[in-house]
């Protein structure tokens, strides 16, 4: 039996396709009924509303499944790019105009492997069993952590793959604060460095505000912690002590939790070291593990 029949998952995951039996489109008015943002633990007799003749293909499921072709190309398309930006924003996945902007600066398609469909909304494989998320995703994590990503303050991307989301909060954090990504396959980090210095993050990179390490994201970096914003790419099965450890009082965590059944947790530290915890929406992500159980799928 499939884990649901309506499409009430978001698929932010970085190596599996979720469990969509059909999908919405983008331009759909009635789409604002799937955004987690806008809608947090939304019941499945809400989402009975929601359908469409078309099922899912079996990789790379789409909200913009119809608008692919338009939203297609790599090696990148600030054009594109805005124009997936403003879907985005139309669809309400992010309220903050500062969220726009920085993926707007950002080009996804400087950060997928060419030949993929860049602005579709859909995760893209990256290879060593690994995706880049969809960009609604990106879009509703970096919305979750908008106000821990000031300038001047430090984040962590656990799980950094092509370099996106750590562009992306390098660029909020600006050069005098400090992104860190976090991946254990040594061939993706130097992919994505080469990505980053195609990037408006470049100078960033250059001047050492940015960085990517090769490492074990369950240990988090603790060479830059404390951090004021940390985001995860994968489900663990409870939070990892490492993560609340090198997270800052007044700090914030945005992490996939469980096994089969999975919610995105957003996790605030209060000053006096207490965590307070909430679910965003429920998620489909593979688990956060090592280098050898990805590799081996």
């Amino acid at each position: 039996m499939p884990l649901l029949s309506s499409p009430m998952l978001a698929y932010g995951y970085r190596y599996r396709a979720p469990y969509y039996k059909q999908f919405l489109p983008f331009s759909s008015p009635t789409f604002q009924l799937h955004s987690p943002l806008l809608l947090p633990r939304v019941t499945s007799s809400r989402f009975s509303l929601l359908h469409s003749s078309s099922p899912l293909p079996t990789t790379g499921n789409s909200l913009l499944s119809r608008m692919e072709k338009y939203f297609s190309g790599s090696g990148g398309d600030m054009i594109r790019n805005k124009s997936m930006v403003d879907q985005l924003r139309r669809c309400g996945v992010f309220r903050s105009e500062r969220v726009a902007e920085v993926m707007e600066t950002i080009d996804r398609g400087l950060f997928v492997p060419d030949g993929t469909p860049a602005y579709a909304d859909s995760p893209m494989p990256i290879g060593h069993n690994a995706t880049i998320s969809a960009p609604h995703m990106h879009a509703m994590c970096l919305e979750l952590l908008k106000e821990n990503l000031q300038p001047g303050m430090h984040a962590l991307d656990v799980g950094s793959g092509t370099g996106y989301l750590t562009a992306c909060f390098a660029v909020m954090v600006r050069s005098e604060g400090r992104a860190v990504g976090i991946e254990h396959i040594p061939e993706l980090v130097n992919w994505s460095i080469e990505n980053i210095k195609k990037s408006k993050a470049a100078p960033l990179l250059e001047g050492g505000s940015l960085s990517v390490h090769v490492g074990d994201g369950r240990l988090g970096y603790p060479e830059a912690a404390p951090y004021d914003a940390i985001h995860v790419g994968a489900a663990a099965p409870e939070i990892p002590k490492a993560l609340v450890e090198q997270l800052k009082p007044g700090g914030r965590l945005v992490i996939p939790v469980g096994t089969y059944f999975q919610d995105l947790q957003v996790i605030d530290k209060k000053e006096d070291g207490s965590l307070s915890v909430k679910t965003e929406t429920s998620v489909r992500y593979v688990p956060l593990t090592s280098r050898e159980e990805q590799l081996r799928g």
